[in-house]
């Protein structure tokens, strides 16, 4: 019995991936994201051209136009001309 479940615990712990946000500047030049994780409000600078993953937990996504958006993890913030677009 112990086998079994010790078992199931490793099957589930594998099976759990950390997921995060990604964005992709699609831009030539530098844009920046306010993300606000866990209470805490930093500056995301992405480079033109650059992909990062950020925001493992759930967090909050304020766009270069000023909206906020709220983001699980999963998702792709995609900023072409200026504009960001979740996916």
């Amino acid at each position: 019995m112990l086998k079994t479940i010790v078992a199931i615990v490793a099957l589930l712990a594998a099976g759990v991936s950390a997921e995060a946000a990604s964005a992709v500047n699609l831009d030539g030049e530098q844009r920046t994201l306010i993300v606000t994780e866990g209470g805490n409000k930093s500056e995301l600078a992405i480079g033109g051209g650059e992909t990062v993953d950020f925001c493992s937990t759930g967090c909050f996504v304020t766009m270069p136009n000023g909206d906020i958006e709220a983001l699980t993890g999963n998702e792709t913030v995609e900023i072409s001309g200026g504009v960001a677009r979740i996916k």
